[in-house]
């Protein structure tokens, strides 16, 4: 986290209105599942609602907005006699079956008040980390917002599996704010800001701007929410706030009740300030959004040939093969004391590469075919951690 120039520094931020918030032109808004539905499951009508006129106020006002909606799995609950959010992910993607579709409906019928469309997005983690998937999902939400459509964005909960899960919605939106590029990430919680401690308790104090990790020493994020149907927390809104200002993408933390006078500029919640640069997109992606399927151990000039010169990773560098992994998956990429130094999309399956390993592309494409001449990583799928 950092002040990112010319984005509204320390004078704009500290003054009665946001520059940074009033002057975003395309906003990532999240909400969680608490802040849309009761503990009892099913979606809030009245919160519903009052989110839906939030954002369509700031689409009329010129801005392109995306919504990352949790609440699919919380709104199946009830509709399936289900008394509290299920622990097992079979019972997990049933809820969200039905939900997701009920939840889309009140979206659809709100923003048509207003005279807009909405577009359901359901993202896993392969639609944002392998090169087709990843166009494909950059193109449907830039074509979304072309349209003047609201794309509503959230994982495909009734498919994905443990391996393929984002994990929290908050740091789903992170990465979508990365991906369009966006100028503002809002994450609206049933919490007002981000406190030094439980915000019930005596002591605890309100922290109104974040300009880097210093600034959380001490700050007990605690665990999840207070309601029992969402999976994040206050943890999870601090890591995407993380991920977000490393991206360049102000953040702005604070309760669902309060979005409106938090989009129009108002000192509420919590701002997070911008890192001054942006990575590749999809580089962002592929450092955060994905968990390795095995590792690759890289002999010294291997490590410097990837970190030092930003070379493409070949079968000569590298010693041993750990995990089962297929063609395109991440995997870490680690040096002789096992510490990842980068992760990468592997262009072999991990029962061909041992018999690779210590020999040069040439000697393998004259005994083996022209095949077997491309890179194990190639640079331009590979991102340094």
């Amino acid at each position: 986290m950092g002040t990112r120039r010319g984005a509204g520094g320390p004078t704009a931020q500290n003054g009665r209105v946001r520059e940074a918030v009033t002057q975003a032109r395309r906003i990532v808004v999240k909400i969680g599942s608490s802040s849309l539905t009761t503990a009892a499951g099913g979606p809030d009508d009245a919160r519903v609602e009052a989110l839906v006129d939030t954002l369509a106020a700031r689409a009329a006002a010129g801005c392109e907005v995306v919504l990352v909606s949790s609440g699919a799995i919380a709104a199946g609950l009830a509709p399936l006699g289900l008394a509290r959010r299920p622990r097992d992910l079979a019972t997990q993607q049933a809820a969200a079956s039905v939900g997701q579709g009920l939840l889309i409906g009140r979206y659809a019928a709100g923003f048509a008040r207003h005279r807009l469309t909405v577009g359901q997005v359901l993202l896993t983690v392969d639609d944002v980390t392998r090169r087709a998937h990843y166009r494909n999902a950059y193109r449907t939400l830039r074509k979304l917002l072309d349209l003047r459509a609201v794309p509503i964005v959230n994982e495909n909960d009734t498919v994905a599996t443990e391996e393929i899960r984002f994990g929290d919605n908050d740091r789903l939106a992170a990465l979508v704010a990365a991906l369009v590029d966006a100028d503002l990430l809002v994450l609206l919680s049933d919490v007002d800001a981000l406190w030094t401690g439980d915000p019930t308790q005596p002591g605890s104090t309100r922290i109104s701007e974040v300009h880097g990790e210093g600034d959380l020493a001490g700050v007990d994020v605690g665990g999840a929410g207070r309601a029992g149907v969402g999976t994040g927390g206050m943890v999870t809104k601090v890591e995407a706030a993380r991920i977000a200002t490393g991206f360049g993408i102000p953040v702005v933390l604070t309760a669902a009740p309060l979005a409106a006078g938090a989009l129009a500029g108002e000192p509420l919640g919590t701002f997070f300030h911008p890192s001054s640069r942006r990575p590749a997109a999809r580089l962002f992606w592929l450092a955060h959004a994905t968990a390795p399927r095995g590792r690759l151990h890289l002999d010294p000039g291997a490590v410097q040939a990837v970190v030092g010169r930003r070379k493409s990773l070949l079968p000569a560098g590298i010693t041993a093969v750990d995990g089962a992994f297929t063609a395109g998956d991440p995997v870490d990429l680690v040096d002789a004391d096992g510490a990842p130094v980068a992760r990468g999309l592997v262009n072999y399956d991990a029962v061909e590469l041992p018999g690779l390993l210590g020999r040069s592309t040439g000697e393998l494409a004259a005994a083996l075919g022209p095949a077997y001449e491309r890179e194990v990583v190639h640079r331009d799928d590979l991102v340094l951690l």
